[in-house]
């Protein structure tokens, strides 16, 4: 790290190393900086803004979820990435996670065959305490919603597994967080995948007190098996032809933020990706395009819902 930009002077009493240099706005990053990547971290109506500003000035960028907050911004990323020649990397730190990992290479070898179904659930807690931590929170044109900020790891993941959604019909609810939120607190979804796959998804940030549930269950030609725990971090059970992966079960792996907790911490691996692809050619394990379908995706599932 060689330069920070936040809008929260304070952070300079934070930042690890005095060769760091600390910027109150991107512009004075960008015309200042040498860096050869920006990293968005900002809240999420602000990824596009940033990233285009990042790409127009010559860097690569590192993009948190989601992507950007609709697919015409994602496609503005893409048209100032290809203008730069630079690349897009979208954050998608679970695609590390060993169980993902292991039923990954079990799909994509044909050994787990057709896919029928799939069951997503996705259980957390989010307290008044975490909206009222930052303005954006909540807010429907800066935050965009549950599936935006919450569960894009799981569509993507659902993505990442099986390929892309063609049709999503579902409802929606605010049963707990209407004093604090401009939109759903809850949701379930019926979604038919482009290959045939039948999908359930459900997801609420109504768990009691914490997080207690990211499961994806797979039904298939060859097996049945379910990606489980917390945050897609154990394999629960597996039955599957003439074979059984390797036992998972990953605890203390989960992004501490203190008064709430996130998905598996592996944003090592994706820095350590950034580095592998612009140092040894590597393929990037989340690019752009990857990254607007599952903004397309969540669209299509509000869309439906509404």
């Amino acid at each position: 790290m060689v330069a920070i930009c936040d809008t929260n002077t304070d952070i300079v009493g934070q930042l690890p190393d005095k060769e760091i240099s600390y910027y109150p706005n991107i512009d004075d990053l960008l015309s200042a900086t040498t860096a050869d990547v920006v990293c968005i971290c900002t809240p999420n109506y602000l990824h596009c803004r940033n990233a285009v500003a990042a790409l127009n000035a010559g860097k690569h960028v590192v993009v948190e979820k989601p992507m950007a907050m609709s697919d015409a911004e994602c496609d503005e990323m893409i048209a100032a990435a290809g203008k730069s020649h630079k690349i897009i990397f979208a954050v998608k730190q679970n695609r590390y996670n060993p169980p993902v990992v292991a039923v990954k290479e079990l799909i994509s070898s044909g050994r787990l065959g057709r896919v029928y179904m799939m069951q997503v659930n996705c259980f957390w807690n989010r307290s008044d305490n975490y909206y009222a931590q930052s303005d954006w929170r909540g807010k429907k044109d800066k935050d965009g919603g549950c599936l935006f900020t919450q569960f894009s790891h799981f569509i993507d993941i659902l993505y990442y597994l099986n390929g892309s959604i063609a049709q999503a019909s579902g409802t929606l609810t605010n049963f707990a967080h209407s004093h604090n939120t401009e939109f759903e607190d809850s949701g379930s979804f019926l979604l038919k995948a482009t290959n045939g796959a039948l999908i359930n998804f459900n997801f609420s940030t109504c768990a009691y007190e914490k997080n207690m549930e990211g499961s994806i269950t797979i039904l298939a030609e060859n097996g049945t098996l379910k990606i489980g725990g917390q945050y897609l971090n154990t394999l629960e059970y597996q039955c599957l032809r003439g074979e059984e992966l390797p036992q998972i079960n990953i605890v203390a792996k989960e992004n501490d933020y203190g008064l709430y907790k996130g998905s598996m911490s592996n944003h090592d691996k994706v820095i350590q990706n950034v580095a592998d692809v612009l140092n040894h050619n590597h393929p990037v394990m989340t690019g752009a395009e990857e990254g607007r379908e599952v903004v397309r995706i969540i669209e299509m599932m509000y869309a439906a819902a509404r």
